[in-house]
């Protein structure tokens, strides 16, 4: 998936589900995308709708076969040859400290274990940066949850714009969003996005 959304976002499941829960997401989720249900949608609803059903199928396809999600999983970083937290001692190389300053800190000279505390705690605490513009995330195809997760991740303040004047109470789908992925955007800014619902049927 671009943008970081992985498979198991777009089921709305966690890593180290069971199978069949993957494909009991997959069909609760397939069953809003019924012909039934969008028959009359307007275009830009039947293209979100056919976005969504390729996504939902190969998130079940990926996820559903035990070696395939063993591969993906390996591929976005849940599974690590060789694991564990590193050798004891050892400073990590994206830390950016080299080992000496951080035997200076904790070793303070004279024995200033205080001085060397605060040494420490000064240098663990956070740097402000400036924020650099990101690209935005593409949510158009997903489920509303699932675009809320993503655009949280994101820092993204999401406005919503519900197409649907008398929607049925089950998850909306994106059918469009602005800014459009191509852009890039701060963490705060503001994403809109266009959600539909299988309308309700007159009772």
């Amino acid at each position: 998936m671009d943008h970081g959304i992985t498979w198991y976002e777009v089921l709305g499941v966690l890593p180290g589900v069971t199978a069949d829960k993957i494909r009991r997401e997959h069909d609760a989720k397939a069953a809003l995308l019924r012909p039934d249900l969008i028959a009359r949608a307007p275009s830009n609803v039947l293209k979100a709708v056919t976005r969504a059903q390729g996504m939902l199928d190969e998130a079940c396809r990926v996820l559903g076969d035990p070696a395939g999600r063993e591969r993906y999983d390996a591929a976005i970083g849940l599974r690590r040859s060789g694991g564990g937290l590193g050798e004891p001692g050892r400073v990590p190389a994206e830390s950016g400290l080299d080992p000496a300053d951080l035997r200076v800190i904790t070793e303070a000279p004279g024995g200033d274990v205080v001085g060397g505390l605060l040494a420490l705690t000064n240098w663990l605490e956070p740097k402000r940066r400036r924020q650099k513009p990101t690209a935005v995330p593409d949510v158009r195809g997903l489920f509303y949850p699932v675009c809320l997760d993503v655009t949280r991740r994101y820092g993204r303040h999401v406005t919503v714009v519900r197409l649907t004047k008398h929607p049925m109470a089950v998850e909306g789908l994106v059918v469009d969003q602005a800014p459009l992925p191509a852009a890039n955007a701060r963490r705060g800014d503001a994403l809109t996005v266009q959600v539909w619902h299988p309308p309700a049927r007159p009772a």
